[in-house]
């Protein structure tokens, strides 16, 4: 979209014209997104003057402005060969008022709150700090914006779809005269990520040019249109149930949902779904259902792979808080490396903003008596202690009401650790956990449920928890060993095992330790014998491993009443992470893993909380959590936890695959699915597809896959798209995981997501998918 300041010369006749053209595309977006005629779009549309702020001096007016596709926001840069630069709607994370991020916090003044705003984007891309000339237009702007990112994301993936091709139909319009010629058709197919020969192309240019015109207009369009979006193996599935005037009535429908779908349904839920999905009304009295309204209802909830029952808080939440997988988050601090990364307050944010639950603070004494975090003895930058809290308390229950833990590493003085215990007790008030709940001295963990909106800390305690209730003020010793993380990784620098320095530990921060008392690891029979439920252990990657291949059934039952840390070993400088499959067959809850790197492993985090409302917590299975219980993940014996499932996969075809590289003309991607599954031992396997040749758009494999499961409560499955390369590693197109315990039966569309975990819009799989008991 040309800049609105410098628009191509055009005679006055064609210019009002072309402004009618404009018009009207941005009536028909808006109408798609539902907001035709809102007076907060328009103003999106018209534009404005913005101050962009990204230090105390660096601050220069620019005019930002929503184009005509409602989805892509243009703004004037000064740089060279950037005249005009535009970001999606669908990269931004969140929209936040006032001086909501660090540098409008660091860079402006407080009586400016009203007048300020930031553009949050997903991913690694820095944070868009903006004021407006008043604090009424920076409302209109968040509240413009908010109502488009919402409505965008609404929309079902078949209307995404649609918005997204008609507007790269626009963009292939060259001359912007709603027509198509052969050319443009061309662009427009590299454009949507397929590359056809030339003579295709032609047969496709000449089925449409009913006109003979040589370019495709209206109607003609429309039927390219068609032409293109025609998805086969949905006609085949209708074709097969429609028994009907060639419409699916109620019965056929309902014989859907049985048959194919492996659905507890009835009449009713057949007549529902017609109800909500068809468009056509002739069809809706007669009680039937179009190809078109079968094809809205694959495309939403109902007919995706996650069971839609398991998209809210669906899992008994009253159990002991040990009984439960915990999303946790290492050096949370940290926005990159551990070595030369920036520690930001925004890392906290992004990390609790995806539901994690157990959040890490490097404490370190710093300047004019604040305490600070970073990475010690490295060159990453420091983030005030106090700032960090207070972000933790803004964040920390937006997505979920579950508690939240700080797990403290305590390297400060007794003054900065003092200071520090004020900064908890004044900004987190009584949302901070300082005593047990109930009476009485408990001897087990309370609740999830119980502890809703409530922050815990871990760290060391310099006596019992009794001592609460008994006036016990027995000190068993003023100094405490550091915590294992720094000194693991002060050995990685020194490579010498140097015994643990002490440090003093304060009382008024040492009685904050209620249910999280970190103590040292002498094994699982001194564990049993000497810990209080309370008292719990972390462990190095390597530690836990090993633990894990040795002694799973002791580490197992070792979870079953107390609570254990797993995390990243010292030499992980680039904030690399291991696998949290093993950790989690043993019970382990806390297996914390850098969020700020992308990865697998990062994958299989997501996909492990994405059930139960991705509240953050998932209840362990019952063989975990029952103590007469003997599971061992490696030498799999006879036991509730052996339900012998066969997984029945067969991968059919995807739509819409991103190009990876947009600037090279020849991106086309070589799409192949791989899927693969993670859980015990003998169930981890993965089969994948033959690629195809140059076809993103809508390419078709029709190819089956069977895998044995062994442990299905423990089983993840991860479907994965990359552009196949002869000669250098695939690259990642998309990936979705999930629990498979979540799947549901069927056909189903399965959404991508990018390698940050951020959904690719109108990208997706479908599949059909089998899950049964093997005979």
């Amino acid at each position: 979209m040309s800049c609105p300041h410098k628009r191509p010369k055009r005679t006055k006749s064609k210019e009002v014209i072309f402004q009618e053209y404009l018009r009207k595309v941005a009536q028909d977006n808006g109408r798609r997104l539902g907001l035709e005629g809102d007076a907060d779009l328009q103003f999106l549309l018209l534009g404005g003057e913005l101050v962009k702020i990204r230090s105390s001096t660096w601050r220069k007016n620019r005019f930002y402005k929503l184009q005509e596709d409602c989805k892509t926001m243009w703004h004037e840069s000064r740089k060279t060969f950037k005249s005009n630069q535009t970001f999606s709607i669908d990269d931004i994370d969140s929209l936040r008022k006032g001086r909501q991020s660090e540098g409008l916090q660091k860079y402006t003044e407080p009586s400016l709150e009203d007048r300020c705003f930031s553009i949050i984007f997903k991913g690694r891309k820095k944070n868009l700090d903006l004021m407006a000339a008043s604090a009424e237009e920076a409302k209109q702007w968040v509240n413009g914006l908010e109502k488009v990112i919402s409505n965008m994301r609404n929309l079902s993936r078949q209307q995404k779809s649609e918005h997204w091709i008609f507007n790269c139909m626009r963009k292939a319009d060259k001359n912007e005269d709603n027509k198509m010629t052969l050319k443009e058709l061309k662009h427009f197919l590299r454009q949507i990520n397929v590359e056809v020969d030339d003579t295709y192309a032609e047969e496709l240019f000449k089925k449409c040019d009913k006109s003979q015109s040589g370019s495709l207009e209206g109607s003609e369009i429309k039927h390219f249109y068609d032409l293109l979006t025609y998805r086969e193996e949905i006609d085949v599935i209708y074709g097969k149930y429609a028994q009907k005037e060639a419409q699916m009535s109620v019965g056929d429908l309902l014989n859907f949902l049985l048959n194919e779908q492996r659905e507890q349904a009835s009449s009713q839920d057949a007549l529902r779904l017609i109800e909500k999905y068809e468009l056509d009304e002739t069809a809706k009295q007669k009680k039937h259902m179009t190809k078109d309204g079968f094809l809205m209802y694959m495309h939403q909830e109902e007919g995706s792979i996650l069971n839609p029952q398991h998209k809210e808080v669906c899992q008994d939440m009253s159990q002991p808080l040990n009984h439960y997988y915990i999303s946790s988050s290492h050096n949370t601090y940290l926005m990159e490396d551990q070595l030369k990364g920036p520690s930001s307050t925004e890392a906290y944010i992004r990390a609790l903003m995806k539901s994690c639950r157990c959040v890490e603070l490097d404490c370190w004494d710093g300047a004019n008596g604040e305490p600070v975090i970073y990475h010690g003895y490295t060159l990453t930058s420091k983030v005030l202690f106090k700032d960090v809290i207070k972000a933790i308390k803004d964040y920390a229950f937006k997505t979920t009401e579950y508690p939240v833990i700080l797990s403290l590493e305590n390297h400060c003085s007794m003054e900065q650790q003092k200071m520090m215990a004020q900064h908890l007790s004044s900004i987190l008030g009584s949302a901070l956990l300082t005593q047990p709940l109930g009476d009485t001295m408990p001897t087990n963990f309370p609740s999830p449920e119980k502890l809703k909106g409530r922050f815990l800390i871990k760290g060391k305690r310099l006596n019992k928890l009794d001592a609460v209730f008994y006036n016990n003020s027995t000190i068993e010793d003023d100094s405490v060993s550091e915590e294992d993380e720094a000194v693991d990784y002060k050995e990685n620098e020194q490579k010498a095992k140097a015994k643990k320095s002490k440090i003093k530990l304060a009382k008024e921060l040492s009685d904050m330790v209620i249910y999280c008392k970190s103590v040292h690891f002498n094994g699982f029979e001194h564990a049993k014998d000497n810990q209080a439920f309370y008292e719990m252990s972390s462990f190095k990657e390597s530690k836990a491993f090993n633990l894990a291949d040795t002694s799973a059934t002791a580490f197992m039952h070792h979870n079953m009443d107390k609570l254990s840390r797993i995390y990243p070993a010292g030499s992980r400088t680039d904030s690399s992470n291991y696998n949290p499959v093993p950790m989690w067959n043993t019970g382990c809850q806390i297996v914390a893993l850098n969020f700020q790197t992308a990865s697998k492993e990062m994958d299989l985090n997501q996909g492990r909380f994405l059930p139960n409302g991705m509240c953050g917590y998932i209840l362990k299975p019952e063989f975990q959590r029952d103590l007469s219980s003997q599971f061992d993940p490696i030498s799999l014996t006879k036991g509730p936890w052996l339900k012998k499932k066969v997984f029945h996969v067969m991968v059919i075809s995807a739509q819409q695959l991103p190009k990876l590289n947009k600037d090279k003309h020849k991106s086309i991607v070589d799409p192949l699915v791989r899927v693969e599954i993670y859980g015990v031992p003998p169930d981890n396997t993965s089969k994948e597809t033959h690629y195809i040749d140059n076809n993103g758009f809508n390419p078709m494999w029709n190819e089956n896959f069977r895998f044995n499961i062994h442990v299905p409560e423990l089983a993840m499955v991860r479907f994965v798209v990359e552009d196949y390369d002869s000669t250098s590693q695939n690259d990642l197109i998309g990936q979705y995981c999930l629990p498979l315990s979540s799947i549901q039966n069927g056909y189903r569309h399965v959404p991508l997501l990018n390698k940050r975990g951020d959904v690719l819009c109108s990208a997706g799989l479908f599949v059909h998918l089998m899950l049964l008991d093997d005979q």
